[in-house]
């Protein structure tokens, strides 16, 4: 394998075991790991902000947070980490980056592979392993 890995958290526990994957390939194959976040933007009143500047608001905290954690994760196992957050949609983000770094794997969980839901919205994992431009571990995580 050569090139970069690319994996999604949102901080889960499900999200953690993809995680933990990645960071076992990144290590065995000498590659970068690439982390991302992906966060909805929110509006919020802010009183005496501009408006223009409300909506660029979101839980810099919290995305923060839990990139900072998996990319720890990676760090204390030897692994060169860089992480991304991206607003919008997880599984486009996913895409997104591994097209633009061009990314030789991406890593996603498989929550939601098996639920009804995926036929009436769709899922990360069905969506990242459809259109991704490399190949995908899909890891289970449920």
């Amino acid at each position: 394998m050569d090139g970069p890995i690319v994996v999604g958290t949102d901080g889960s526990e499900t999200a953690s075991v993809a995680v933990t994957e990645s960071i076992q390939l990144a290590k065995a194959f000498e590659q970068t790991l690439h982390i991302v976040c992906a966060y909805q933007r929110q509006s919020v009143a802010l009183g005496d902000v501009p408006a223009e500047f409300a909506d660029h608001v979101r839980a810099d905290s919290k995305v923060q947070a839990i990139l900072d954690d998996a990319s720890s994760r990676a760090r204390r196992a030897g692994v060169k980490v860089e992480a991304h957050s991206v607003a919008g949609d997880a599984a486009d983000a996913l895409l997104d980056l591994a097209e633009g770094l061009g990314a030789h794997l991406i890593v996603v969980g498989n929550k939601g592979i098996g639920s009804v839901r995926r036929y009436v919205l769709g899922n990360i994992p069905s969506k990242v392993v459809h259109h991704a431009p490399c190949s995908t571990f899909v890891v289970h995580t449920t």
